[in-house]
């Protein structure tokens, strides 16, 4: 199950990268989120001349996936 809501919506880069923005802020600390900002805008940037859509779906289905991971695992820590 994705961390947020309208996350099968997520159709572009801009939306994949604002949506993991809004993951962000359910984790516990102030000190993660600032970590997983910083890697979800170095990552939109490295990735941001990628043109093939197939491979743009697949990068969009891996991070939100990887986002439920991550929100999972801090969540059960809780």
């Amino acid at each position: 199950m994705p961390p947020l809501v309208g996350a099968e919506m997520i159709q572009t880069p801009v939306q994949l990268y604002r949506y993991l923005l809004r993951c962000c802020r359910q984790l516990p600390t102030t000190a993660m989120q600032q970590h997983y900002r910083h890697a979800i805008r170095q990552s939109y940037n490295s990735h941001s001349d990628e043109d093939d859509p197939e491979r743009i779906r697949m990068m969009i289905q891996r991070a939100i996936a990887d986002a439920d991971w991550i929100i999972d695992k801090y969540a059960k820590k809780k």
